[in-house]
């Protein structure tokens, strides 16, 4: 099991039984104010201001910055290394790490800011996907975020970092994924609790609200 809530642009609270995870924790200079959030993990994938601010965390985490496999409380994480961009050029900042995380039999896996599809190596180390956090309105066009979809195949998506704090600067971004993914209307909802299943249900698209 894994309840997943959006705390705003690439940031998420991901628990499990006894572990949560925080994703790319922000600063206030996003505009979505301070995080005060507990956790026993936290994931950076890429070191932006607004993905890296570590002192809204309370507890002792344990930190994962780059690519590798770890282990925390019975949760796998495994890094996987990527860019923000699909050329690289700068390759420090350019660098970015797509997370696969395995809680209890659900896989929960944020790309963080990537700005390309992913090869066949990368594919390889993520596997099979229950949850797709997929960034909107960033470095990944539209149709490239569509088609990462496609190669990873996951159970459901949750569009990121599209959230209404400053670093927003596509306001219509989520309308335009949505409209590449064929959807035309759509709800949201506060958190998202996911289980294991063995089904067959066709891929559902997820909208979460922001919440604390």
């Amino acid at each position: 099991m894994a309840e997943i809530t959006w705390l705003g642009y690439d940031c998420f609270r991901i628990k499990s039984r006894d572990v949560t995870v925080i994703t790319d924790p922000y600063d206030k200079s996003l505009g979505l104010g301070t995080l005060n959030q507990k956790a026993e993990i936290v994931t950076v994938s890429h070191e932006y201001p607004g993905s890296n601010k570590l002192s809204g965390i309370k507890g002792d985490p344990f930190v994962i910055t780059g690519p590798g496999e770890y282990e925390v409380g019975g949760v796998f994480v495994t890094g996987i290394g990527s860019f923000t961009d699909k050329a690289g050029e700068d390759k420090e900042r350019a660098k970015n790490n797509v997370f696969a995380m395995l809680m209890h039999d659900v896989v929960v896996c944020h790309l963080g800011a990537l700005g390309h599809t992913l090869n066949a190596q990368q594919l390889e180390i993520v596997g099979d996907v229950d949850v797709l956090l997929v960034p909107v309105g960033g470095q990944l066009s539209t149709s490239k975020a569509a088609e990462v979809i496609s190669q990873v195949g996951p159970r459901i998506v949750i569009p990121m970092h599209f959230s209404g704090g400053k670093a927003a600067t596509e306001p219509d971004a989520l309308d335009k994924f949505m409209k590449e993914l064929g959807l035309k209307e759509w709800k949201t909802q506060d958190k998202l609790v996911v289980r294991a299943t063995e089904s067959e249900e066709p891929m559902q698209v997820v909208v979460l609200e922001i919440r604390s």
